[in-house]
């Protein structure tokens, strides 16, 4: 399947016939959906699977703020403040370090 047909059977919603691609590697793959949890206001959780998958297929810390970072323009900086602090925790930080109100 091309990826014009590809699109059409997204477009209308027909997931079933859709075949992957693999245009991109695990490693991207992770840092896009870290991306998309970071624009719905995803909690700690999934977030944490998220870069746990990241790191496992060879992303960064780097390159996981870089996704922070890229994210500014697009989703506004209250989404990317917002998510700062469950990154760090999944990161591992010490959030009590980090001196972050409301996070448990």
């Amino acid at each position: 399947m091309d990826h014009a047909e590809q699109l059409r059977h997204l477009a209308l919603d027909n997931h079933d016939e859709l075949t992957p691609l693999g245009a991109i590697d695990p490693k991207t793959r992770s840092l896009v959906r870290l991306g998309a949890l970071v624009a719905v206001l995803a909690g700690v959780p999934s977030i944490r699977v998220e870069i746990d998958t990241a790191v496992g297929a060879g992303a960064t810390e780097a390159e996981i703020l870089g996704v922070l970072d890229a994210l500014l323009p697009v989703v506004g900086r209250p989404r990317v403040v917002a998510a700062a602090p469950k990154v760090a925790l999944a990161l591992g930080e010490d959030v009590d370090l980090l001196q972050l109100p409301g996070l448990s």
